[in-house]
């Protein structure tokens, strides 16, 4: 079940608010968890077994880290939930890779080696082998008490509006808000506003021009035109899919009283690839720097080891993306710009627009093809045609399967991501209910109608396309 489908839209969604709204304030994390796992069995009953598993294995850690406070046998539990959750990923996520890898090393085939069966990916368990880590060693560290409320901890790992693709999020984050948050009519308008603006996002947007960049990369000997038009909305379609996903899990979140970490600030605007990481999926590159870049000694250890843990950690982080080499690259072309702009204080100077943004979305761009790319010889394929290798024009069979629509929503999409830190968000606190009952928000009527007209839009473009996935759920 995905957010922008009509299932969840005007079946799920509205079920669930109606009973947690109707449930008394203690019990609030049972509805969370129930509804939680119902939203996660609706793809895979049987994974929530392991889902489970891994939700009691950081709990039990938790209390054995805090038990045995200050002793030397407190570091058994530590790593015993670090490895355990990591392994869980390392099987689920990379064994079909590595078996791959070293048949293709062999010259041979995983069937030739006697390896007849393939894993299936559990959905999520990116994110949530992150955020039961993230809690292991925030519990080591004292930065959260373990809790003794497993429905809350539990609740906090199943947290439906971001089970799937993130925001990840931190229980010493949330810990507060489990044992008591806010409900109001002013909150709850406000996570629909955020919800609104990330089904726009992801329906009107994302998919409109998903069909240019899904051509672009399918065709063979793309030319110099196709292969920019493609690496461009691919550029748009992956920030859009992504940001809107965030930007409705945020407005979820804000409907049952929570409030999440922001995890995109326009990162397209950015004039340094470090400046980039600080905007592009906010919640990942904190959960790396705190839990992978300081504990490798982060800038502490001479400028050598500052470069290197910087590549580091951005390797791991191309391949916690997928088991695939292409996301390795990717990390590494990162990781390269992030050690190569400390060593020359880039990231510091770089303030002329003019020259340093378009810079920027050009490293940004070069990066995302291999990160879209099949494998890497699809990659060198699109590059090539960015060089011009395989002529300029596009060709006419090309032509005929992007339509003027998917231009226009190019545009309009470029406009958006261009403009958007200039939106502002209504002032719900302005938000007053009369003696009838009825809500009223002292706002333009411009905001309404624009309000309106998305979700009217949103709603009719869902009834009319075939079911579209978020672009990281496959992560």
């Amino acid at each position: 079940m995905v957010f922008s489908s009509e299932t969840f839209l005007f079946l799920f969604l509205p079920l669930f608010l109606v009973v947690y709204y109707l449930t008394p304030d203690r019990f609030k994390s049972w509805t969370i968890l129930i509804g939680s796992y119902a939203f996660y069995a609706w793809w895979r009953a049987d994974f929530l077994v392991l889902f489970i598993a891994v939700t009691a294995w950081a709990y039990a850690c938790g209390l054995m880290i805090e038990k045995w406070e200050g002793q030397v046998r407190q570091k058994i539990p530590l790593i015993l939930g670090v490895v355990g959750c990591l392994s869980v990923l390392g099987i689920f996520k990379y064994l079909n890779f590595f078996i791959d890898s070293f048949a293709e090393l062999l010259g041979t085939t995983p069937d030739d080696l006697g390896v007849h069966w393939r894993l299936i990916l559990p959905i999520g368990i990116s994110f949530y082998i992150f955020q039961a880590v993230g809690y292991v060693i925030d519990v080591y560290r004292k930065d959260t008490p373990a809790t003794r409320n497993f429905v809350d901890f539990a609740a906090f790992i199943a947290l439906f509006p971001q089970l799937i693709a993130g925001p990840i999020l931190r229980f010493r984050d949330l810990a507060d808000q489990f044992e008591s948050r806010t409900h109001s009519l002013a909150m709850f308008c406000s996570g629909m506003y955020v919800f609104t603006i990330g089904l726009s996002k992801k329906v009107l947007l994302a998919d409109a021009i998903a069909p240019i960049a899904d051509h672009a990369f399918g065709v063979p000997g793309v030319t110099m035109t196709e292969a920019w038009l493609g690496a461009a909305a691919y550029t748009l379609q992956l920030y859009f899919d992504f940001s809107g996903y965030s930007d409705m899990a945020i407005g979820l979140g804000l409907m049952m009283g929570f409030k999440f970490m922001k995890n995109f600030d326009t990162p397209y605007v950015s004039t340094s690839i470090t400046e980039f990481w600080q905007r592009w999926h906010i919640s990942l590159s904190t959960w790396l720097r705190d839990y992978l870049y300081i504990p490798l000694g982060g800038n502490r250890k001479g400028k050598l080891r500052t470069y290197v843990n910087l590549i580091v950690v951005m390797l791991l982080g191309g391949l916690w993306h997928g088991a695939n080499w292409t996301f390795v690259i990717w990390g590494g072309w990162h990781g390269s710009w992030l050690a190569a702009e400390r060593a020359t204080g880039w990231s510091k100077v770089a303030r002329n627009y003019a020259f340093a943004l378009p810079l920027t979305l050009l490293i940004v761009m070069i990066g995302w093809v291999m990160f879209r790319a099949t494998g890497v010889g699809d990659a060198i394929t699109m590059y090539q045609g960015m060089l011009g290798l395989n002529g300029f024009m596009p060709r006419l069979d090309f032509l005929a399967n992007i339509s003027a629509e998917h231009i226009v929503f190019l545009g309009v999409a470029f406009m958006v991501a261009a403009t958007e830190r200039h939106f502002k968000e209504p002032a719900f606190d302005k938000l007053t209910v009369s003696g009838d009952g009825t809500a009223v928000l002292d706002t333009s009527l411009a905001y309404s109608l624009t309000m309106t007209a998305l979700m009217v839009l949103s709603i009719a473009k869902l009834s009319e396309q075939s079911f579209s996935p978020f672009l990281y759920f496959q992560f």
